[in-house]
């Protein structure tokens, strides 16, 4: 089964109801999981920005005392897990920084996720590598050599962090981890998504394949799966009218169930490709073929 993911990132706007709003949405739509995002905002801000004057729906205030308005900390991610535990849904962050990897490590979640703009962090990759939880990349802005290097480094062997050995095509069964095809436009124009790329990395690696998708529709993410996208990310909100940079080319609600209802109709519809009459056509075979 296609594993979707709802990225609630910080859609949520450092409001903890809001949170749990979407994850009632993920919930009822069908996804696997949801997923937030993690930051320390004073390794993660620019020293150059962090002053910087920024008008939000709190007031006017800095830039870096904006981004710790928007942060949920221990106390809110408490309670998310107790949420989604209570609601029987899986959840996750993606880690910005090697505290907030630590963080998140510390909870019992199915995965790591690291953002299009982290994979060439290789700190970062190889200290979410030694925690032993499943890895998926995002491959956003990236490059053929970018992402060459970062899935050498989650294909060595155990928590190792020494010389990258050659890389080795053939071990899909050795590996924990997961490449998602993405294009970080926000939104992405449908004329970017070069969606064959799904099957590019897929043949090239040998690994897991997913997609995660910024564009407005949905008819897009659902061909995604049927070019044999194993993980569906889509960013979820209440309303794309809602403040932040991530609320436009989010799904809403309605958008969200019916998304999820397509996805999993198209499962269904592809079949094992076996050719083989089926129960219904065989009453129609013995009234026609007499």
């Amino acid at each position: 089964m296609i594993h979707i993911i709802a990225e609630i990132g910080i859609n949520h706007n450092g409001d903890l109801d809001i949170a749990k709003q979407l994850i009632d949405i993920a919930k009822v739509a069908g996804c696997n999981s949801v997923k937030f995002q993690k930051r320390n905002p004073d390794v993660c801000v620019p020293e150059h920005q962090k002053s910087v004057m920024r008008d939000t729906p709190w007031g006017k205030m800095t830039y870096l005392d904006y981004k710790y308005r928007v942060e949920f900390g221990k106390k809110e991610y408490d309670e998310i897990d107790r949420y989604c535990k209570e609601k029987d849904i899986q959840w996750s962050a993606s880690p910005w920084d090697l505290d907030s990897l630590d963080f998140i490590s510390k909870y019992e979640i199915p995965y790591i996720k690291i953002p299009s703009a982290l994979i060439t962090n290789e700190d970062l990759l190889f200290a979410a590598k030694r925690t032993g939880k499943k890895i998926i990349i995002s491959t956003g802005m990236s490059t053929d050599r970018e992402i060459e290097r970062a899935i050498a480094i989650l294909k060595l062997p155990g928590d190792s962090s020494e010389t990258l050995r050659p890389l080795t095509l053939d071990e899909k069964a050795k590996d924990n981890f997961a490449v998602l095809h993405c294009n970080s436009t926000y939104p992405a124009p449908v004329e970017d998504l070069n969606l064959n790329c799904i099957k590019t990395l897929s043949n090239k690696y040998k690994c897991e394949v997913g997609y995660s998708g910024h564009e407005y529709g949905l008819t897009t993410t659902v061909a995604a799966a049927c070019l044999g996208a194993s993980i569906i990310e889509r960013h979820i909100t209440l309303d794309r009218t809602m403040w932040g940079t991530d609320q436009l080319c989010s799904v809403e609600p309605q958008g969200l169930i019916k998304l999820v209802r397509d996805i999993r109709e198209m499962e269904k519809a592809l079949g094992d490709g076996i050719k083989k009459v089926t129960e219904g056509e065989q009453i129609i075979r013995e009234k026609l073929r007499k």
